[in-house]
């Protein structure tokens, strides 16, 4: 082990202390004299066998798996890889890389526990994903040293807006200490995202407004959030570290114990499941431990109210083997006495043929709905079968029933940090990724998504018009469903990423939400999503914790009758209502209007139209049974009926 301070003169300086105890199989020792913000690493001396994935290397100083905070990048990547000439048939590195690589940092003990936590229903849940830094980049009440801060997120104008369009729980993209991974390295870019993490219980030391403040500053956030009832949902990345390949770099986990930590093949190198270089094996009791202590200490040590685990089908792969709901990793997870108090979400899939397994997880799992994702916008752009839409807007039972889970086991979203924003969903019938500085080799080329008859920005006034009506449609959909709506922040500001799909490296206005405008568009849109949001609350019938019977909702065809087993075949169909004791949800996915026939019990209040920019009806007055009105093109309407007709 290795104290590390500056010298009087600027330099590094280390004193080495040999750990002499082992204890099931850890090295310890007790080092007298230590104080919180002391530096240190751990420096491996063994054997260097990279073909059984053994790599010692006493040159390289590591970061603690279990350190609290962590100070630092790499500032030489050539410093920071393990190896020479090969990384399995060159020798080990005899470049120090003390000064090039993260540290570890002493930490004092939290004082006492977390204050209550919000405790918000699963039903009555709505998430906004956030990311720390882009969110409030631009923000013109966050003062200008808080923005892209902990601090930011935490400003009160901030959470206002989160109450205003309805926001119950934040789900932020990755905050554990982030490094980014080799590849990005070489070519001096961000990862921005920040899938790539190097310690699994540290704040990420960027998003502190006053470094080194990273600890007090979360802490704050979480605070000032749940102050104002919204909760605090972490994205964490327990299926890979930012060490990347055995190409990549050794800052912690590779030279500490390659095999005790990564799935690695018989020939040493590491089975990569995430495409990501690198697979942290789900059946190690190392990484059981390690991951269930860190998820652990951000509920007890900051109240943190639940976890997004991002690729969690590689928690299911033990040694990265076939899929299993009861793996090791997710059932110590479930069964934990902290960790099963809180929001659990599973991604669920991984880089695998066999990895899609949406609906496959345990009872204990909300799980991303990507079939949800894929119908909505099939169906918003005149594609796919309205039989789909109707199973994934009601909560998908053919998914979550099997297993006992409820509605909201399906977390619903039709845009995420991966993909298009809303408005390039809507503007972009392809990836234009050039800016990432990989060809656009990189996202996905299946983005369901359309144009409108130009790609990008349009001066059209039709265009736009018929862009936004859609988009409102997508988001009334979303939040209208049964299930829990997750929304991607900055959607409701109308931001573009010019048609990028994948801008995870990129920190800069692109992935920054732009808060200058005050009044049109992203004004308009905020306050739709704050009117249908307000509908949501309202009515409980609208956030359902069960799912549909045959007595609870009735499919009616817009020709004023219900729904037959030939008109679910149908490829043309694109209208459908869903009819319920108080309620009459009409949604018309097609480029023309159409006319729909009401049924002939009782009358029909309109309370959402999304072909108006706020979503108020034209009028409110009620149509009466049967009467026959028009849905405009790329259009849902709502209406409530008396709950005695």
């Amino acid at each position: 082990m290795d104290d590390v301070d500056e010298g009087p003169n600027g330099p590094l300086t280390e004193r080495r202390i040999e750990l002499t105890e082992q204890t099931f199989g850890v090295w310890h020792g007790h080092v007298p004299g230590v104080r919180p913000g002391q530096r240190y690493g751990y420096r491996v001396h063994g054997p260097y066998h990279p073909w059984d994935g053994v790599r010692a290397n006493p040159a390289k100083i590591l970061v603690d798996p279990y350190a609290k905070q962590i100070t630092g990048r790499v500032t030489d990547l050539g410093a920071a890889r393990g190896w020479c000439d090969d990384p399995m048939t060159g020798p080990p590195s005899p470049v120090d890389s003390l000064g090039h690589v993260p540290l570890s940092v002493v930490t004092a003990p939290r004082t006492g526990p977390p204050g209550p936590r919000p405790g918000v229903p699963w039903s009555e849940t709505v998430i906004a994903e956030v990311h720390v830094r882009g969110y409030t980049m631009r923000h013109p009440d966050v003062p200008p040293q808080q923005r892209g801060s902990y601090l930011g997120l935490a400003h009160p104008a901030v959470i206002a807006h989160l109450q205003r369009i309805g926001v119950t729980s934040v789900e932020l993209l990755p905050v554990a200490a982030i490094v980014d991974e080799p590849p990005l390295l070489d070519r001096g870019a961000p990862n921005y995202w920040g899938y790539s993490t190097l310690g699994f219980m540290a704040p990420h030391a960027g998003y502190a407004s006053v470094p080194g403040a990273e600890l007090t500053e979360f802490a704050a956030m979480v605070e000032a959030l749940h102050a104002a009832g919204i909760e605090v949902i972490l994205d964490m990345v327990p299926n890979h570290t930012c060490e990347g390949g055995v190409a990549g770099t050794t800052l912690c986990y590779r030279g500490l114990d390659a095999r005790a930590y990564y799935s690695l093949t018989p020939d040493g190198h590491d089975a990569d499941i995430t495409g990501c270089g690198n697979t942290l094996d789900s059946g190690s009791p190392t990484v059981i431990r390690l991951v269930c202590d860190a998820l652990r200490y951000w509920v007890t040590a900051f109240g943190v109210d639940g976890f997004r685990i991002d690729l969690a089908s590689v928690l299911g792969r033990p040694r990265s083997g076939p899929f299993d709901p009861h793996a090791p990793l997710l059932t110590a997870i479930t069964v934990d006495p902290v960790l099963s108090t809180t929001k659990l979400i599973a991604e669920p899939w991984d880089a695998t043929a066999e990895g899609y397994r949406v609906g496959g997880f345990g009872v204990a799992w909300s799980e991303w709905n990507g079939r949800y994702r894929d119908a909505v916008r099939d169906f918003w752009r005149g594609h796919g079968r309205i039989g789909e839409l109707a199973s994934r807007i009601t909560g998908s039972s053919d998914i979550y029933a099997l297993s006992r889970r409820r509605p909201w086991a399906s977390i619903n979203f039709v845009t995420a940090h991966d993909g298009f924003t809303l408005r390039d969903l809507v503007s972009y019938e392809r990836k234009h990724n050039e800016a990432n500085g990989e060809e656009s080799r990189d996202g996905s080329e299946d983005n369901r998504s359309q144009n409108f008859g130009v790609e990008g920005e349009s001066a059209s006034p039709v265009i736009r018009a018929r862009r936004l009506a859609t988009a409102r449609a997508m988001l009334a959909t979303l939040l209208l469903s049964t299930g829990t709506p997750m929304l991607l922040g900055g959607d409701e500001r109308w931001r573009t990423q010019g048609g990028n799909n994948n801008a995870y490296c990129l920190d800069d206005e692109t992935t920054w939400i732009d808060w200058s405008a005050c009044a049109g568009t992203p004004e308009q849109l905020t306050d739709f999503i704050a009117r249908v949001a307000a509908l949501r609350r309202s009515h409980p019938g609208l956030r359902r914790d069960r799912f549909f019977t045959d007595t609870d909702a009735t499919w009616w065809h817009p020709s004023g009758r219900r729904m037959t087993d030939q008109d679910w075949h149908e490829p043309h169909a694109h209208t459908v209502g869903l009819l319920t004791r108080d309620r009459l949800l009409l949604m018309h996915g097609a480029a023309a209007a159409v006319a729909c026939t009401l049924p002939t019990e009782g009358a029909f209040r309109p309370v959402l139209d999304t072909s108006t920019d706020d979503g108020r009806p034209v009028s409110t007055r009620p149509f009466p049974g049967g009467a026959t009105i028009t849905l405009p093109p790329h259009s849902l309407v709502l209406l409530r009926r008396p709950v005695s007709a």
